[in-house]
């Protein structure tokens, strides 16, 4: 079983793990649209996942792209994404060159305009 954390570089763990403990005593109001830390996509699909911020338990807030033409922002299970083995056991990667330039729902907005995650 491969562990959620395996997914992320150090840095972005501590800064999607900061986000959510900021986040989680203003749930339901005034909530913070943060700007993605991560950005985590499929080597062999179409699959691409922005992340805002992620709780202990690898329970993560962000936009997901399946490839079909509908991304939508909700919650992701790290550990299940983890767990995805691809061709020649290819697995889950984060983008390393990925830096966020506006908030998440911005992000949101322009995938939904076009169909997919455009980052």
């Amino acid at each position: 079983m491969t562990d959620w954390t395996e997914l992320l570089r150090p840095e972005t763990r501590i800064q999607l793990l900061k986000n959510h403990k900021e986040q989680e005593p203003r749930k339901g109001r005034d909530e913070i649209d943060f700007n993605p830390v991560a950005k985590l996509f499929v080597p062999w699909g179409a699959a691409t996942f922005l992340i805002s911020e992620c709780d202990g338990d690898g329970l993560a807030f962000g936009l997901s792209d399946l490839g079909f033409g509908s991304p939508e922002l909700g919650y992701i299970s790290l550990d299940e994404l983890a767990e995805i083995t691809g061709p020649g056991g290819l697995r889950v990667e984060e983008d390393i060159h990925f830096r966020a330039d506006k908030p998440l729902s911005k992000y949101a907005e322009d995938a939904r305009a076009h169909g997919r995650i455009r980052a």
